[in-house]
C-alpha cells in the first residue's frame, strides 16, 4: 500500500511529512483491521499516476495475475489496474471539489474482483485536498454608504470570501489597505463561523473627503498561499443613523427533500428605527454560492425564503447561508439561515452486477458462486436499509456479503437437459414507508457435461431381408438419441458383436458410424443362415465417452432359388452316370396288377421354405401314357388301369417335380418299369440291356417321334406294321427268360439306392422284399444277393443317419410253401 502526496515547499514541509507518516500508519492499521485496502492520493494527479501496488497488497504475485483476472468494479472509472504488474493507476483527473464539494473528507470506494476462485475486496482511495482554488468574493466591488455623523467604533459587515478547498487550504485571513479612518475586525459567531466587519476608527467629514477606495484581500492557508481581492468603495452621506436589526441572528428550518418548487421554507424579518426611505428594509442574499441561489430565492420586501429548485438529501442535507437587510440609507444588517433537509424514501435500491459466471457447468457442486452483486440505496436510515431475494424457479439462492455485496450461489444440482438456462430476478427492497423496490434479471446458462448415455429408440430391432440380396443393400437403420449437447450428444455407431451360427455376424453386415444404417456385406443365403443377431453400440463424443447397446435380429426371407432335388429314382440314375457299371433303377409290376397298383414313389425335396418348398408331381412322358398316373402331391406312381397282355414289358416313365415359387422351378425323374410276374422273369430282360441302354432308349424315343411324324403322312402304312407286330408277339408268347421266374412280385432295390439320407421326413414308407431263388435257372447266372427287408423310413431318413443294421429281419434262401402264393414281406 502506498500513500502519494504532492511535495510541498516551504516551512510547512516538515508538518506535511509528519502528516503523511501518520496517514500511512492509519492506512496500514485500517488494512489489517478489515477486508479493505485504503490508499491516499492528492487531487489533480495526472492520468497514469501510480496509486499503489494493488496486487501485492491483496497478496497476489505477478505470476498469478493472468489466471486470477484482477479487475475493478467501480461505476466511474476513476482508476485502472495494470494487468501485468497489478498496480493501481489514476485513469482521469480527480477534482476533489467537484467530487465531494464542501465535505471535510473525500474518498472513492470500489470493489476489486479476483477470479479463480472468485473473491471480492473493497478498496477506498482518499482524495486529499491541494490548494488549487483561490479565495473568491461574490462581487468585485462593494459600495458602502456611511453617514458622516456616525461616531468612531461603528462596525459595518463585509462580504466573506469563499475558498473551495478544504482543511487548512480553505482557512482565510483578511488584509485591508492601510487607512487611518478604517480598520478590519473578525467576530466569531456562536456556530463557529466568522463575520468580517469594517470598523470606523475616526469621525468622517464629508466636506473634507466624500469617498474612500479600499482593497480587501483574502489569503488562504495553503502553501503556497492563494489570495483574492474585493474593492471597497465608501461614500460618506448624511442622516441615516439606524441600521436594520434582524429579529434573530440565526434562522433555522427543517424541510423534506421532496418539497415542491416555490414552497415557503422560512421568513426572515428585520426592522429599522428610521423613518421614510431610511427605514424601508430590503432583503437579499449575502455572499452565498451559486448552488444556493439555484435552490432558494428570497423576496426582497417580505423576506420569504422559498425553494427555487428540487432539494436532494443525498446530494446535500444542510444549507447555511447569509441574508442581508439594507435600509434606504444604505445601512445593512446580516443574519444566518440554516436549512436542514430531511430524507424521504425517494430512491429505489440500485443493483449492480459485478460479476456473472455464465455459463456454469451442470456438474457444478452446490454452493458454487455464479454471480456477485452490489446493492446500494442512496437514502439514509431505514430508507437506505436493503434486503434482497431471488424471484423465479431456479436452483439458486442469494447470500449477503460484506459492504452491501451479495453472492448468488447454486442451491441444488443443475441439469442442462432439463433446463439449459435459468432466468431469475434479483429483487431489492428498502425499509422505507412506502417501501421501494427494484429488480435485475440474471440469465444463467448451463453448459453441458457428458452425463447421459445414448438411448436407442428400441432395445431390440428386427429386420427382414430377402436372400440373394445385393452386397451393400440397406438392412435396417437404428437410431439412438443423446440428451447432451455438442460433441457430448454426437452419436457414433459400432458393431459390438453378434452371432449368426458358425459363420459369425461380423462378415454379414456393417454399420455406418454416423447414420446408424446397417448394410449387408455380402449376399445372404436362406439355406445357409436363416437368422442372426448383431449388437450395435452407440457411443457419444464426450470424454469419457458413454455408450449403450441394442440388439438387431435379422431374419433372412426365402426366395425360390433352389429347384426340387429328386432323391428317388434320380439318385440311382446319378450313381449310374458316375460309376458307369451300376444298374438303372427299375420297378417290377406284375401283369396281373389292377388299376391303382402302387408302382413306386418319386421322392423329392426342396431346400427352400414355405410355398417355395411345396412340391407337385406330374407325369410328362411314358411309353404307355394311359397305363400310369402319378399323385399330384404324394408323388406315388400307380397304374391307371389294369395291366394288359399287350402292354410292353419295359416301360419308361418321366415325371416332373415342380415347386410353388414364383417363378416355379422343376426337376425330372426317370423311372423304368418291367411288367413281369416275378423278378426271375424280369432278370433275362434286364441282363440283355446293353451298357448303353439309356442312350439306346433315347435314340428309340427319337425314332419313335420320327415315326409318328411320318405316320401323319402315311397313317395306313404305320397301322399295318403295328398290327403285324402285335400279332407276332401274341403267337410267340413270353420270352424264355421270363418263364423261368416265379410269379412272385418283387421290387428290386440294389446297391444303387442311397442308404444315407438325412434331409427331411418323407410322407410315405413301404417295404422292399426279395425272395429266395425258387428253382435253378440255367439261363440266368445272377443269383440274387441277400437283401435286408427295410422300411423306407430306415432307408430314406429316419431319425438317425446311420447305415441300416444287418441284424434286421432278412429273408434268405427260404422256399415258400406255395410258390404261386404272393410273397409276404416282413417289416
Amino acid at each position: 500500500m502506498a500513500v502519494r502526496r504532492r511535495q510541498r515547499l516551504g516551512p510547512g514541509g516538515g508538518r506535511a511529512l509528519l502528516a503523511a507518516l501518520l496517514l500511512l500508519l492509519l492506512c496500514v492499521w485500517c488494512r489489517a483491521a478489515a477486508e479493505r485496502v485504503r490508499y491516499a492520493i492528492a487531487e489533480e494527479l495526472g492520468r497514469g499516476s501510480l496509486v499503489g501496488p494493488l496486487a501485492r497488497d491483496l497478496g497476489l504475485s505477478a505470476d498469478e495475475l493472468p489466471a486470477r483476472k484482477l479487475r475493478l468494479s467501480e461505476e466511474k472509472q476513476y482508476f485502472t489496474v495494470n494487468e501485468e504488474n497489478g498496480n493501481l493507476y489514476v485513469n482521469e483527473r480527480l477534482d476533489r471539489e467537484e467530487m465531494c464539494g464542501e465535505s471535510a473528507t473525500c474518498s472513492v470506494s470500489f470493489e476489486v474482483l479476483v477470479h479463480n476462485p472468485l473473491n471480492i475486496f473493497h478498496v477506498e482511495v482518499s482524495i486529499e485536498d491541494v490548494n488549487d482554488n483561490s479565495p473568491v468574493f461574490s462581487n468585485a466591488l462593494l459600495d458602502l454608504e456611511i453617514d458622516e455623523w456616525i461616531s468612531p467604533g461603528a462596525r459595518f459587515p463585509l462580504e466573506m470570501a469563499r475558498d473551495a478547498d478544504a482543511g487548512s487550504n480553505s482557512m482565510l485571513t483578511y488584509q485591508l489597505t492601510s487607512n487611518p479612518s478604517f480598520s478590519l475586525a473578525a467576530i466569531e459567531s456562536p456556530d463557529g463561523s466568522k463575520q468580517l466587519e469594517l470598523v470606523l476608527e475616526r469621525a468622517l467629514d464629508r466636506e473634507k473627503q466624500s469617498s474612500f477606495n479600499l482593497v480587501l484581500m483574502a489569503v488562504d492557508g495553503g502553501d503556497p498561499a492563494r489570495s483574492g481581492t474585493i474593492q471597497l468603495r465608501i461614500n460618506v452621506t448624511d442622516a441615516n443613523d439606524n441600521p436594520p436589526v434582524f429579529s434573530k441572528r440565526v434562522y433555522e428550518a427543517r424541510v423534506a427533500e421532496n418539497l415542491s418548487v416555490g414552497s415557503l421554507v422560512l421568513r426572515v424579518r428585520a426592522t429599522d428605527a428610521d423613518a421614510g426611505s431610511n427605514g424601508r428594509v430590503s432583503y437579499s442574499f449575502g455572499s452565498v454560492p451559486d448552488s444556493v441561489r439555484a435552490l432558494f430565492t428570497i423576496h426582497s420586501e417580505s423576506g420569504e425564503v422559498r425553494t427555487a429548485g428540487p432539494l436532494d438529501f443525498e446530494e446535500k442535507n444542510k444549507y447555511i447561508f447569509g441574508v442581508e437587510a439594507t435600509d434606504g440609507g444604505g445601512l445593512t444588517a446580516h443574519c444566518k439561515v440554516q436549512i436542514d433537509i430531511t430524507d424521504e424514501n425517494d430512491n429505489a435500491p440500485e443493483i449492480t452486477i459485478l460479476s456473472l459466471s455464465s455459463p456454469v457447468p451442470e456438474d457444478a457442486p452446490t454452493g458454487t458462486v455464479v454471480a456477485l452483486l452490489k446493492v446500494r440505496d442512496r437514502d439514509s436510515g431505514e430508507n437506505g436499509q436493503v434486503s434482497c431475494e431471488l424471484s423465479g424457479e431456479a436452483p439458486l439462492s442469494i447470500v449477503a456479503s460484506s459492504g452491501g455485496s451479495y453472492k448468488v450461489v447454486t442451491s441444488g444440482a443443475l441439469d442442462r437437459e432439463q433446463a439449459s438456462e435459468h432466468r431469475v430476478s434479483v429483487v431489492a427492497r428498502d425499509r422505507g414507508r412506502p417501501a421501494l423496490r427494484s429488480s435485475r434479471e440474471l440469465v444463467l446458462e448451463v453448459s453441458d457435461v457428458n452425463d447421459n448415455a445414448p438411448v436407442f429408440e428400441e432395445a431390440a430391432y428386427s429386420a427382414y431381408v430377402a436372400e440373394n440380396n445385393a452386397a451393400g443393400a440397406l438392412v435396417l437403420r437404428v437410431q439412438a438419441r443423446d440428451a447432451d449437447a455438442g460433441a457430448n450428444g454426437r452419436v457414433s455407431y459400432w458393431l459390438a458383436g453378434g452371432s449368426a451360427g458358425a459363420a459369425g455376424a461380423a462378415p454379414l453386415v456393417s454399420v455406418e458410424a454416423r447414420s446408424g444404417a446397417l448394410y449387408a456385406q455380402r449376399s445372404l443365403d436362406y439355406e445357409q443362415c436363416r437368422e442372426f443377431t448383431v449388437a450395435v453400440r452407440a457411443q457419444d463424443g464426450g470424454s469419457p465417452a458413454r455408450s449403450s447397446t441394442a440388439t438387431v435380429r435379422v431374419f433372412v426371407l426365402d426366395r425360390n432359388d433352389n429347384a426340387p432335388r429328386v432323391l428317388w429314382p434320380a439318385a440311382a440314375a446319378a450313381g449310374e452316370a458316375a460309376g458307369g457299371a451300376a444298374a438303372a433303377p427299375f420297378e417290377v409290376v406284375p401283369r396281373s396288377a389292377e388299376a391303382g397298383y402302387l408302382v413306386a414313389k418319386v421322392v423329392a425335396v426342396d431346400a427352400d421354405a414355405g410355398r417355395n418348398a411345396w412340391l407337385s408331381y406330374e407325369l410328362v412322358q411314358a411309353s404307355e401314357p394311359a397305363l400310369f398316373r402319378v399323385g399330384l402331391h404324394s408323388g406315388e406312381v400307380r397304374t391307371a388301369r389294369a395291366v394288359g397282355e399287350r402292354d410292353a414289358a419295359k416301360q419308361r416313365l418321366v415325371a416332373v417335380v415342380k415347386d410353388h415359387g414364383q417363378p416355379a422351378l422343376s426337376a425330372t425323374a426317370t423311372l423304368h418299369v418291367v411288367l413281369a410276374e416275378s423278378l426271375q422273369e424280369a432278370l433275362p430282360e434286364l441282363s440283355e440291356r446293353p451298357a448303353g441302354a439309356e442312350a439306346a432308349a433315347a435314340a428309340a424315343e427319337l425314332q419313335f417321334y420320327l415315326v409318328l411324324a411320318l405316320a401323319l403322312l402315311s397313317a395306313l402304312l404305320v397301322l399295318s406294321v403295328a398290327l403285324a407286330v402285335l400279332a407276332r408277339l401274341r403267337r410267340a408268347g413270353p420270352p424264355a427268360v421270363l418263364r423261368c421266374l416265379g410269379a412272385q412280385r418283387f421290387s428290386l432295390a440294389g446297391a444303387a439306392f442311397p442308404a444315407d439320407f438325412c434331409e427331411g421326413t418323407l410322407p410315405y414308407s413301404y417295404n422292399l422284399c426279395v425272395p429266395p431263388p425258387a428253382r435253378a435257372v440255367p439261363e440266368a447266372a445272377w443269383p440274387p444277393p441277400p437283401v435286408p427287408v427295410l422300411s423306407a423310413e430306415e432307408l430314406l431318413g429316419g431319425d438317425s443317419c446311420e447305415k441300416p443294421s444287418m441284424n434286421s429281419d432278412i429273408v434268405v434262401g427260404e422256399q415258400p410253401a406255395n410258390p404261386d402264393a404272393p410273397q409276404v414281406c416282413k417289416a
